[in-house]
């Protein structure tokens, strides 16, 4: 039995809200029935599956909702039906998510792929691509060496550089941009040729190439003129987006997809998938007890990693209660339960977690969203708070974007899906909320 420090620690760790769950794990809940059916393997995966051609898809929903970790499950699914994945998070070592532009992406893509399958395929017209420019590009990738003199993993080493820089440096990010942009078509060509090796000497069965690129979704809109740069990556540079000779899934930021262009975007793209919350309370408001256990589940499933001992809501948390209002506050936001859960667990000197040690970790919380709303927003939520529906509009979509509004679904008697839209729950106790709410007609 551990002692009472280190159970605490364990426990702290345990809710780390920022490491998504790889495929298989045991703390994995499946929360599919709550979140009105919304299944990756089925809209996702079928789909590449059954397609002759490569398919380019968009993935996306509110930040931390989980979608790393269904796209770790579904990078195990296509796995295990013969195809080679490459997998990787854009913002971890290659793009700055606060300023992102579709070069920043394409070289992310060459760098990873490289890494990837140059031990199946030979890397040599991409690594010639870089040969020809590197004169140019040497000095931003902060290295004196001549090309010629590298081997091959060395070569392949300056592409990991550059993207490093263009990520960690921004003096150097606009000239790594000004010297690769009028090059990025042969790049895709010389790209192409390389991933067209690589296919043909997949290992192990494999007979066809996946590419998944996430955290895109992470990209902060910035406006120039009337064009933003998500407009710029997904729609202005679609077709080079769509360029690399492979199926392909990007996730995308929510508020594109409620965006004037989102008719663009399906057009492009085909339809979209949106990750939605976990529905912890019905549209009228009243608890939804299948949502809620879901919650409580991913709880209990880190807690019994740890200790399978000891009662949840009796030694674990004083009560069901405080349980109870920990779910219920998080929303169905796997990202904000985990904080809370994480926050109010630090608060704790002795198990039981308390329902004032969750009233903290709550009030906390709330001052961080209560900071994130512009004075002129709260009556946008008082009224979204009422009729549970959204407006195509600029104001929302930065809502929906800092997590402020939260997206659900269900499927009606009918089997038809219907969304609705709620504030994140703890706002609700914020003043200029209640405010608002109080001047509503």
């Amino acid at each position: 039995m551990l002692d009472s420090t280190d159970l605490l620690t364990n426990l702290y760790n345990a809710f780390n809200p920022f490491e998504p769950l790889p495929a298989g794990d045991p703390k994995y809940v499946d929360c599919q029935e709550v979140r009105g059916d919304a299944d990756i393997l089925n809209e996702l995966g079928i789909r590449m599956q059954r397609a002759r051609t490569n398919t380019y898809q968009l993935y996306s929903g509110h930040r931390g909702a989980g979608k790393s970790t269904e796209l770790l499950k579904l990078k195990q699914y296509l796995e295990n039906r013969q195809f080679y994945v490459v997998y990787f998070a854009a913002d971890e070592e290659d793009i700055d998510s606060e300023d992102a532009q579709y070069t920043d992406i394409l070289l992310a893509c060459t760098r990873r792929l490289l890494k990837d399958l140059y031990t199946i395929a030979k890397p040599d017209p991409v690594l010639n691509w870089l040969k020809e420019r590197w004169q140019e590009l040497k000095d931003l990738a902060q290295t004196p060496i001549e090309f010629e003199k590298m081997g091959v993993e060395a070569q392949i080493s300056q592409f990991a550089k550059l993207t490093a820089n263009l990520r960690a440096v921004p003096e150097l990010r606009q000239e790594i941009r000004k010297k690769v942009n009028p090059h990025t078509v042969t790049l895709i060509k010389v790209l192409n040729e390389f991933l067209q090796d690589a296919k043909n000497n997949l290992p192990n069965g494999k007979n066809q190439l996946a590419v998944i690129v996430d955290n895109l979704d992470r990209m902060v809109l910035v406006k120039d003129g009337e064009n933003t740069n998500h407009e710029e990556v997904f729609l202005d540079r679609s077709e080079q987006l769509k360029g690399l000779d492979c199926h392909l899934i990007y996730t995308v930021p929510i508020s594109m997809l409620y965006s004037k262009r989102a008719t663009d975007i399906r057009d492009i793209y085909g339809e979209c998938l949106i990750l939605p919350m976990i529905m912890v309370k019905t549209i009228k408001g009243e608890i939804y007890e299948p949502g809620l256990e879901k919650v409580k589940e991913v709880i209990c499933k880190r807690i019994r990693q740890i200790t399978p001992e000891l009662s949840i809501e009796n030694e674990i948390f004083d009560s069901q209660q405080t349980l109870d209002k920990l779910c219920l506050m998080s929303g169905g936001h796997v990202r904000n339960l985990l904080l809370l859960t994480q926050d109010a667990i630090a608060r704790t000197e002795e198990l039981p977690i308390t329902e004032k040690e969750v009233r903290r970790a709550v009030t906390q919380a709330r001052d961080t969203y209560r900071r994130a709303v512009e004075n002129h927003q709260w009556c946008l939520l008082a009224e979204i708070s009422r009729s549970k529906r959204i407006i195509n509009d600029d104001q929302y979509r930065s809502l929906m974007y800092n997590r402020c509004l939260l997206e659900y679904r269900y499927l009606d008697d009918e089997g038809e899906i219907q969304r609705w839209y709620d504030i994140y729950p703890l706002i609700q106790g914020v003043p200029e909320f209640k405010e608002a709410v109080a001047k509503l007609p």
